[in-house]
């Protein structure tokens, strides 16, 4: 490709497969979102639960990365991690956090804002237990976030708890569960043609109400 810069420049794709209005979407936004999600599953898109998890440190700067969403409820949005990881840290100092997903083949974005908090022991260890062995071991074995010297290391760990582990019950690590996201905001983004998007958003109100309106694009 002679130039790259020029032609991210060019990129162009309108928008034009679907609408959305204030009048046709659901007055309760968890059931706005499951009803894009069901869409998102049956048209076969890839990896409908992939999200951008954002958060921020206690000063401020702010980090992104895609997770897999794991349960979604009344009760929040919820994903797991090691909680020694860097998300986890800025978690524990900045509870405030949004999720973010991207459904291409439906040119649809949804944007979640709210704050965070820890799953009980009781339900990590039942998400825990329904994990692979393979993926059990891998929670056991990554000193996530920390820098490692060489993939050996990491290969080496793997082979250690595998044969720790040999034959008996894997346990749930001390340092590794759940958090849930509580919304107290949602943006449901359709593309439409010349760039005129579609933004509906919820906002949560002192009464506990959501509030809907429309965003410029």
């Amino acid at each position: 490709m002679k130039d790259l810069k020029e032609y991210i420049a060019r990129l162009r794709y309108d928008f034009s497969k679907q609408t959305l209005d204030e009048i046709d979407v659901h007055k309760n936004p968890l059931i706005q979102f499951e009803h894009w999600f069901k869409e998102a599953v049956e048209t076969n898109v890839s990896n409908p639960n992939a999200m951008v998890v954002s958060t921020a440190s206690k000063e401020g700067k702010p980090s992104a990365r895609v997770l897999l969403l794991r349960n979604f409820n009344e009760n929040g949005f919820v994903f797991y991690t090691n909680y020694n990881s860097k998300k986890a840290v800025n978690l524990e100092n900045n509870p405030y956090a949004s999720i973010t997903f991207f459904w291409g083949e439906l040119e649809r974005q949804v944007r979640i804002e709210g704050t965070v908090v820890k799953q009980n022991d009781s339900e990590s260890d039942e998400y825990f237990s329904l994990r692979p062995d393979t993926s059990k071991l891998g929670a056991w074995s990554s000193p996530q976030s920390n820098i490692i010297s060489n993939r050996a290391e990491l290969d080496d760990k793997f082979s250690e708890m595998k044969e720790h582990f040999k034959g008996k019950n894997i346990p749930r690590p001390p340092f590794w569960g759940g958090y849930t996201l509580k919304p107290n905001l949602y943006e449901f983004w359709q593309g439409r043609p010349n760039r005129m998007h579609d933004r509906i958003v919820y906002e949560l109100e002192e009464n506990n109400e959501w509030e809907i309106g429309r965003l410029a694009p």
